[in-house]
């Protein structure tokens, strides 16, 4: 897993004074406001904590949990896009690379290797649903213009007009030029057994649809294993419900299913599960 010659990145300060390294400024502190939505509900982390941040990208969550635990908490890292994998090591190295474990291959139901595309200048749209982020670009696109109150000032006092031109640039801009890119994709359970995982106290998941995928990678003897689940659910096939199911089945019976402002109309959903 080491990484030599590691090509120039550019660094940012978030608010909470932590300096990381990224790919894009913007986008790193706009992760930096969402990776809050994750302690909610009851979520709670806490030092001496073990959590798995699966889809972590440039660890923007990895960083913000493991300073919250006060810098003691055993946290492991999965980002499969090797663009986005290399930040994330250079973020885990600069903070602590014996707590932060960081892996560069995904999780799913069973090993394989999977394409993704990769979008350079948004590389959180990234998604091994290669037909995914068209769908959710314009998704997300209607909920912006139609959830006005949830966005800046400045915006809301645009007319419709331009709101929409300035909707259609942003996301036209930042969407462009995708890569495709052969990934890895392990199961939890492998992690578990090489690891010697004792207990996850906090499961995040935040992989563009492919969430379910994570969660059927997890053998029945792991489940009392897991404490809390934070997860970003695409509602496609009614997923919210296939997962809020399996979780109560496998004892992570308080269920709370949450949408961002922003977000309200469309497809994705927070859901969130503890143990009681």
């Amino acid at each position: 897993m080491t990484r030599f010659n590691l090509p120039s990145v550019a660094e940012v300060t978030l608010k909470n004074g932590a300096k990381i390294f990224c790919l894009h400024k913007g986008e790193a502190q706009f992760m930096a406001e969402e990776v809050k939505e994750y302690l909610k509900h009851g979520i709670e982390i806490q030092e001496g904590d073990t959590i798995f941040d699966v889809g972590a990208n440039i660890g923007v969550f990895t960083i913000w949990a493991y300073q919250l635990c006060d810098r003691n908490a055993n946290i492991y890292a999965f980002e499969p896009i090797p663009k986005i994998f290399d930040v994330l090591f250079r973020n885990a190295r600069r903070f602590n690379f014996e707590n932060l474990k960081v892996f560069p291959y995904g999780l799913a139901q069973e090993p394989k290797t999977a394409t993704f595309a990769y979008y350079p200048a948004a590389t959180l749209w990234s998604s091994a649903d290669l037909d995914f982020s068209k769908e959710q670009i314009e998704e997300s696109k209607n909920a912006v213009l139609r959830n006005i109150e949830a966005t800046p000032l400045w915006f809301q006092r645009l007319p419709g007009f331009l709101r929409k031109a300035f909707v259609d640039y942003m996301f036209g801009r930042t969407t462009r030029n995708a890569e495709r890119v052969t990934c890895q994709l392990r199961t939890l359970s492998e992690v578990v057994r090489e690891q010697c995982i004792c207990q996850i106290d906090l499961l995040k998941i935040d992989v563009e649809k492919g969430e379910l995928d994570v969660l059927l990678g997890i053998e029945e003897r792991d489940w009392p294993k897991i404490k809390q689940v934070a997860i970003e659910v695409h509602d496609v096939d009614r997923r919210v419900e296939t997962i809020s199911a399996l979780l109560k089945a496998r004892g992570l019976d308080a269920i709370t299913v949450d949408q961002q402002p922003i977000l309200k109309g469309s497809s994705v959903f927070l859901l969130y599960a503890k143990r009681q």
